[in-house]
């Protein structure tokens, strides 16, 4: 099982009631199209896989890491518009209702975790506790 850190992740809690869905993220649009290109570079991992581990400031932060291996027994796995990701199984509770985005500018790219379930975030936006 090989995995690499993709980047920078930020997290953003977010107001307002939790969205019924399928699925316990979604992507957008801008987050697919990054996620395709970055995949091309890295034919050989067959996946993203998002995780949590405890660190920063505020107790926990995301990790989004190219994979080749097969969804675990406790995992989640969502395919949306051709990209494939696997929810670690410590991740899922915490992601629920969460839009991940995309976002480049002039001093920084990096993807965005826009979560309603989130009670604080770091300065930096790096950690977060729910």
């Amino acid at each position: 099982m090989a995995s690499r850190a993709i980047g920078r992740a930020t997290v953003r809690a977010v107001r307002g009631k939790l969205t019924p869905q399928k699925a316990p993220i979604v992507l957008t649009e801008n987050a697919v199209t990054k996620l395709k290109q970055l995949m091309a570079e890295r034919p050989e991992m067959k996946a993203v896989s998002i995780g949590v581990k405890t660190r920063g400031c505020n107790g926990l932060t995301y990790t989004l890491d190219y994979t080749d291996k097969k969804k675990g027994k406790f995992d989640e796995e969502i395919v949306q518009d051709g990209v494939r990701v696997i929810i670690d199984a410590k991740a899922q509770l915490t992601l629920l209702g969460t839009e991940m985005d995309y976002q480049e500018d002039k001093l920084t790219a990096e993807f965005i975790f826009n979560n309603p379930n989130i009670k604080g975030t770091c300065g930096c936006g790096e950690s977060f506790n729910v």
